[in-house]
Order: structure tokens, then sequence, then C-alpha cells
């Protein structure tokens, strides 16, 4: 594993500049590199099941061979060949870089447009060792979050945004780069897409097939738009919603247990959430190597593997009033019933594994190995989908007989009670309602939705793109003063979303959350997003600090249509439209995005959600100035006049209340209906 802590604060030689700007610029290479040993420490995805004809077999050749010159495909039809009867994909391993793969200053990066270089770096960022889930496939997260399908798309991308200009925009269509056309300053950069099947062609096998046949990709949520952060993107979240959901039961936090599962890309964060919030934290993983990442990133304290040992040391953490993370290297169905068992009092629950992605390594089935259950999953798929299925109910039934005693449980928009529901689990309402089809809520109905999303709070991201440490202190403290001004006249509705905030962001440093690029990530509206933003740029001009990129995760307030997640606290029957998410991308493509994204996908799976995204650059100029406040206006308030329109309490007010502020802005608002009258 990298480490990130010696990179940052190397600087590369004249000599190791120049010749990566020549791997760079090369794009992929008139000689081809010498073929590249499979390496088994690496944290590689699982085989992917066999779903090609022989005759799509051959199509998935021709389509990677495209890549290159005819004089070199008879050398390369058989490696590939053997990468698709082995991995289910062709990956083109031979073309990974030699050069290290992580976020650089973006001064190091060859190119004409800065914008470019920022794009690139966070590519890079997005497939460094230490934030990737596993690397040498081009996967970030989720299992199958992709950033490309192989390694030519990435060279290729790369080489493009080394020769573009703010003259040009580069079309990246579900990771393959498209080409790059004429436009102008003001638009995107890159325009990304990923997945955007016909509607009837988007069920979890349409995936494998078009995905083996490298025309599509799964993006997953901020994987293919090149702004994942590490873990990092979502402890924030979590620490909001482990904080709310004591609150919500009335304990403290302190002397509390939370159990939960999942230590990959995303779920990796709960531990080190937990620990923020104050409890105590148990974590679930069956993959020995994430979890020995975890521990060595500091994610977690420590890692059991004996159930008995487990049980007592939390027993003892409980009594002392610990604030400790505990992970479980084993099925989470287990530490459920043993738990059940032993009485052991859970006050939240919740599950974070890759559900969108049941069938092909998010999910693992109680009883069997982890060896033995990717061997499965690619020879006998459908055994292994009865044996998830089976661990499925099982999982519900022991959080049913928790929940019976007390535990508050809540899915955490993995599609867990989707899923549930559908191997037949006992997930379901007895008194369901529109939106309320299940017998938990999902934490966006009961905690984020209605207590962020519909005030506009969300998921604001930066990256220091010089690198360095020192900026990002540097932006904390900018960050910091900002929302500490704005408390002082913020209305009471808003004032525990500011106040822990500010808490977060005094504690962001201490608590070590830096994964690769120098980032941070915050919740904050329109008016807190815009004002810190503007003290950036400025921050920028003078000198104090290198550019700033800007973005956020699609789990927003704007950039998701997701049933089950994102809009699950949205009660009018609209939920399952998309129009918000298209909305959002298209008015923030001509509001001075850097670059854009739309996925099909994301945290809930393929054909379950449409999702958006952006990245923005500060350079400090006027040009900056003026596009951060017109598209980071728009990208929440979009949001937020949709939540309202919805009848949405929150949104009413927060959309009443930017109005008021900016007097272009005209929202039609809904009535409301005398439930008697009804």
């Amino acid at each position: 594993m990298q480490d990130n802590s010696q990179h940052i604060a190397t600087v590369p030689s004249l000599e190791a500049m120049e010749l990566f700007h020549q791997q760079i610029t090369v794009g992929i290479p008139s000689i081809l590199p010498q073929a590249k040993p499979y390496e088994p420490q690496i944290n590689h995805a699982p085989k992917r099941k066999e779903i090609l004809t022989d005759e799509e077999k051959k199509l998935a050749l021709q389509n990677a061979l495209r890549y290159f010159e005819p004089h070199q495909h008879a050398e390369l039809l058989p490696e590939f060949k053997q990468e698709l009867e082995l991995y289910g994909r062709i990956y083109m391993y031979r073309l990974r870089p030699d050069y290290e793969m992580r976020a650089r200053n973006i001064e190091d990066y060859p190119g004409k447009s800065l914008q470019a270089k920022a794009i690139m770096l966070m590519i890079q960022n997005n497939l460094d060792y230490a934030v990737a889930q596993h690397p040498h496939e081009l996967i970030t997260y989720g299992g199958n979050g992709a950033v490309f399908s192989n390694w030519a798309q990435y060279r290729l991308t790369m080489q493009y945004l080394a020769e573009m200009t703010d003259e040009q925009t580069l079309v990246m269509y579900s990771g393959h780069p498209m080409g790059l056309f004429p436009s102008h300053k003001d638009a995107p950069r890159v325009v990304v897409t990923n997945g955007m099947m016909i509607p009837n062609y988007s069920k979890p096998n349409d995936w494998e097939k078009f995905n083996a046949l490298g025309v599509t990709q799964y993006g997953q949520m901020t994987a293919g738009s090149y702004m994942y952060i590490g873990p990092q993107g979502i402890v924030h979240g979590t620490t909001i919603t482990v904080l709310n959901g004591f609150r919500k039961i009335k304990k403290n936090p302190s002397g509390g247990l939370f159990v939960t599962s999942g230590l990959g890309g995303m779920s990796g964060a709960q531990p080190k959430a937990g620990t923020i919030a104050g409890c105590v934290t148990v974590c679930a993983e069956v993959n020995p190597k994430i979890t020995k990442i975890r521990h060595e990133q500091g994610w977690i304290h420590e890692i059991h593997t004996d159930m008995n040992g487990l049980i007592t040391r939390v027993r003892e953490a409980l009594a002392n009033k610990e604030i400790v993370s505990l992970a479980y290297l084993g099925n989470v169905v287990d530490v459920w019933e043993r738990f059940d068992e032993e009485n052991l009092h859970i006050d939240l629950g919740s599950d974070q594994t890759s559900l969108h992605n049941p069938w092909a390594g998010g999910y693992y089935p109680v009883g069997i190995s982890f060896e033995e259950a990717n061997e499965m999953m690619a020879t006998h798929p459908e055994q292994f989908k009865t044996e998830v299925q089976k661990t499925l109910r099982r999982h519900a039934e022991a959080i049913n007989k928790h929940t019976a005693k007390g535990t508050y449980f809540f899915d955490y928009g993995n599609a867990f009670l989707l899923e549930a529901s559908r191997a037949g689990a006992a997930v379901m309402a007895e008194n369901p309602t529109l939106g309320r089809e299940f017998k938990y809520p999902s934490y966006v109905q009961d905690i984020m939705g209605p207590m962020c999303f519909d005030y506009g709070f969300g998921p604001f991201r930066w990256v220091c793109a010089s690198n360095k440490p020192e900026d990002l202190q540097k932006t904390d403290n900018i960050a910091c003063a900002v929302l500490e001004e704005m408390m002082q006249n913020a209305p009471e509705e808003i004032q525990q979303q500011m106040a822990d905030n500010i808490q977060w962001i005094k504690g962001a440093q201490q608590n070590k959350l830096v994964v690769g690029s120098q980032a941070r990530i915050l919740y904050a509206d329109a008016e807190g997003r815009i004002k810190i933003a503007q003290a950036f740029n400025e921050a920028i001009k003078n000198g104090q600090i290198g550019p700033v990129v800007l973005g956020r995760d699609h789990h927003d307030v704007s950039g998701t249509d997701s049933p089950y997640r994102e809009t699950s606290n949205i009660y009018d029957g609209s939920r399952f439209t998309a129009d918000m998410a298209i909305h959002n991308v298209i008015g923030d493509s001509f509001r001075g995005a850097t670059w854009v994204s739309i996925h099909n996908g994301g945290g809930v799976g393929w054909g379950e959600v449409i999702n958006g995204g952006f990245g923005m650059l500060l350079d400090g100029s006027e040009d900056s100035a003026r596009r951060l406040k017109s598209m980071l206006f728009w990208d929440v308030n979009n949001g937020i006049s949709r939540r309202s329109w919805a009848r949405n309490e929150g949104a009413i007010f927060a959309i009443k209340r930017a109005m008021e502020v900016e007097p272009l802005l005209k929202v039609t608002l809904p009535n409301l209906v005398d439930e008697n009258l009804l």
C-alpha cells in the first residue's frame, strides 16, 4: 500500500518530471510495454461471472483491440482473451503505467489548460492505491465503481487532457474518451456519462453483459466522475447520521453501541464516524485485505477474528464508556445472531455492504469462506444468488429480534431493505403507505432528508490542488471562520446543522481524515458553499493558497434521484422520476462547472438511480468568482425547489428564504390541502 504521508512531501526531480510528462503525453504507445505480472498482494476485483456467448466474446475482443494499431493485434489478442477468461473482463493490465498513481501538485502535470490539469489530478487520486478499492481494475469503490473500464482508456484520456485548451471539451462515453470537440472557455472542459442505458436494458445482468463487451461501465457516484476523496467523503455524513440517530433515541453516544458491516471504499468510513460521534462501533467485513488496509490507515482501532473475544471486548468497552471501533473479520449475520443470543443490546444498527451489487461481490453469504464464495460467484452464479438470498433472510430475521428489544435500525441507502424484500425477508411494513413500504426507514427518510437535504445542507467538498497539507489547514480555517460568522445570524431552523459542521471542521485535522489528496468535506447550504468558495477564491488571488477544486458527493440535495435513498423522503409520488438529476447536470453545465457527470447506478444499484455531479476549479480569477456564484446557487436550490413542491416543510422554509435573498429567483410553491377535507 502506498504511504500518502511520504508521497505528499516528495519533490520530483527534473528528470522524473520529464519522464512523467512523456508517459502522459504519449497516450497509447506505438511500442507496447512489457506484459505485467499479476500482483496477488493487491486487493483485486473478483472474477466476473461468465455471461457472454462465443460470438459476444469475439465482439469484446474486437472492441478492446480497436484501441491499438493493427500490427499490435496478433500480440495482444491471446493476452486479452486470457484476461476475459480469467477475470470476466479485459482490463489491459499491460498498459498500467509504471509511475506512482497518486494526486500530484497541479503544477506537476503537463498541459495547456489549468482546468484540464485539475481533472488529471482528480483522476489519479481516484486510482491511488490508498484510495481505490481495486486499483489494478480501475475500480474506486463499491465493488464495481469504475473510473475507466481498461488502461487504454486511462492513457488516452490523460493524453487528451494534456493537449486540450480552454476552447475544447473532452466527451467521455462511459469510460471511453470520445474525443476533443471545439467549445468555449465557459463550457465544461469535460462532460462525463456513465451507464446511461435505454431503460429496458438496465437490469443487473445487462451491466454484466455490456460491461464485459467494453461498451459501458458503472461509474458509481463519485468514481466515474473523478470526485472521490477516500472514505472521508462519507465520514462526515455518517457522523451526522450516527449523532442524529442517538438524538432520535434520546441517548448520549457515550456508552452506546453501533453495529454495522462493510469496510470498503465507502463503508470503511463507518468506524471512523462512530469514533467521532463518541460510541462503540462494531463493523463486520469478510475481506481480510481491505480490513488490514483500514486498520493500517487508522480507520479502525482493533481487528477481531474470534466471536467470543469480540463479545468480551464489547462488554468491556461499553462498561468503561470507551470510544473505540472494533472490526470483526467475518460475516455480519454471525454478529447479529450471537449478540442476540448473548442479549447484548445494540442501540443503533445499519448495514453498508454493497447490496447495489449483490451477485458480484457486494454481499457475501454466511457460512461460506470468502475464497469459496468468490469461486462460486464466478462458476456457479445461480447457486451464489440462492445463498445470498438465504443470508439476507437470516440477516433480516436477526435484526428483527434486536429491534423488538429496542434497537433503532436504519437502511443506509445501500439497497439492503430492497434486496432483502426481493429475497422474501420479513422487512415489509404491516401497514405500508406510499414511501413507507418497509418496516425500517431509510436514513434519508428519518435523518438526512428532513434534517439536512430539505434545508439545502449537503456534502460540499474541496481539494487543495497544490497537494500541500498547509493549504488544507488554511482552507479549514477559512471555512470555519465563514461558518461561525454565518451562524451568528442564522435562523433557529438551521442552528443545529451549523453547529454540527463547525464542530466537524474544528476536529477535522486531529481526526486524520485525509486519504489520498488534500481534501475536505462539510455539509453546507447554498449560502455557505458560495461564501466559503468566495473566500477560497480571494485567498488564491492573494497568494495565500494554491488553486482549489470544488465538488460534492452526488448524494446531495439535488444531484440524485434515488427513490430508496436521496429522494426517499419525497412523498408526492415523484420519487421514481429522474427529472431533477437531469436538470441539475444541464444547469451546472452552462453555469460554469469545470466538468459535469451523469450516471445510471450509484449507491443503490444499476437501474435504481440517476445521479449527477460536478467539479469546479477555483484559480483566483474574476471568471471563477462569477462561475461559482451562478453554479452553486443553482446546484442546491434546484433540489430545494423540487423538495418544496413535494410539500416538504423544511424545503418550503428554505426556498422562501432563498427567494428573499435573490430577487431573480421565483419558485412555484405548493398550496397545502386540509386533510379533513380529503
